[in-house]
């Protein structure tokens, strides 16, 4: 890569487009120890979706190889862009400082017996719903009325699974430890030692809070205010392709969860659904931030373009024509 620069940026394309936030970081702190260019880091921030991939892979398989395609190729193509016009930017600080999450008070985070039993808790919850949650899923997946295949009274899987996603905000909630908006947009990262089992439980409890409180937030939209409000805003494509741009530059993944979520409703087409996942730079924004904040505000400015372009340009020439 140090001999063709290009390749960096195709490399951080790819990274990029893999679900979740960590293909991204990595490119994050490479930059941030000066060992590839920002034209990675432009891509690799316009190419991911975060979290939200998740969502959208599992519940719309062929809508997230649409998004995804032209992602990762806008996150090149705008990298390598960027590189020829601005190959060597001077936007990181003289001093790097090593990125740790803090409490309150602006010291390094320690593990207390409470969070202790929560990780305990967490562990154990989604364990024992792993193999009958996916059972069900698929079955649902599938059509079949669960209730009756198991012989159950009606509504008894939907109870099941409300008191589930309830437990798993409270877990979720419960984690957190701070009342900043960066501990409530991306992932909880607490002092106890890494294992995989604990990071799937903490990553899925925080991707499906925010999947939960969508879902809620449409439902009760509905509620008082009627269908008619988000057949409106689907009406209004091309409004809504500018408000779910604007979202994606929030940082963290549950603003851009929830767009998701009111895609798949409905209530915004997949043209807005496009911008977003092109101009959200998901939870590798936080380091970014921190490591280098010139370089991640102005990779952020730059990945909202190429959003607008590929949204409206999906908009005009596949929705509207049809």
């Amino acid at each position: 890569m140090k001999g063709k620069p290009y390749t960096e940026v195709i490399f951080a394309g790819v990274m990029g487009v893999l679900p979740g936030c960590g293909g991204a970081i990595i490119i994050i702190t490479q930059y941030t120890q000066r060992k590839i260019g920002f034209g990675a880091v432009v891509a690799v921030l316009t190419s991911t979706m975060g979290d939200a991939a998740f969502l959208l892979i599992s519940q719309k398989p062929n809508d997230a190889v649409i998004v995804l395609s032209i992602s990762v190729c806008v996150g090149i193509c705008t990298g390598l862009i960027i590189n020829k016009i601005s190959p060597h930017p001077n936007l990181l600080p003289d001093r790097k400082d090593e990125y740790k999450q803090t409490d309150k008070s602006g010291g390094p985070l320690e593990a207390t017996i409470v969070d202790i039993w929560i990780s305990r808790i967490s562990i154990a919850f989604w364990c024992i719903l792993l193999i009958p949650a996916t059972t069900v899923a698929i079955l649902l997946s599938m059509q079949y009325d669960v209730n009756s295949l198991l012989s159950f009274p009606p509504q008894t899987i939907e109870s099941l699974g409300a008191i589930s996603g309830f437990s798993c905000l409270c877990l979720w909630a419960m984690s957190a430890k701070s009342d900043r908006y960066s501990e409530l947009a991306k992932e909880n990262n607490n002092a106890l030692p890494k294992h995989w089992i604990r990071k799937v439980a903490q990553d899925t409890q925080f991707v499906t809070s925010w999947v939960v409180v969508a879902f809620i937030l449409f439902e009760l939209v509905v509620h008082f205010f009627g269908q008619d409000m988000f057949n409106t805003l689907q009406e209004l494509g091309s409004a809504s392709i500018l408000f779910a741009t604007f979202v994606g530059l929030l940082p963290g993944c549950g603003p851009q969860i929830m767009i998701t979520g009111l895609f798949l409703q409905g209530a915004i087409p997949l043209s807005a659904q496009l911008a977003n996942a092109i101009s959200n730079d998901g939870d590798a924004l936080f380091p970014a931030i921190a490591l280098a904040p010139k370089a991640a505000i102005l990779a952020t400015v730059y990945s909202t373009i190429p959003a607008l372009i590929a949204g409206y340009s999906y908009y005009w020439l596949v929705e509207h024509s049809t």
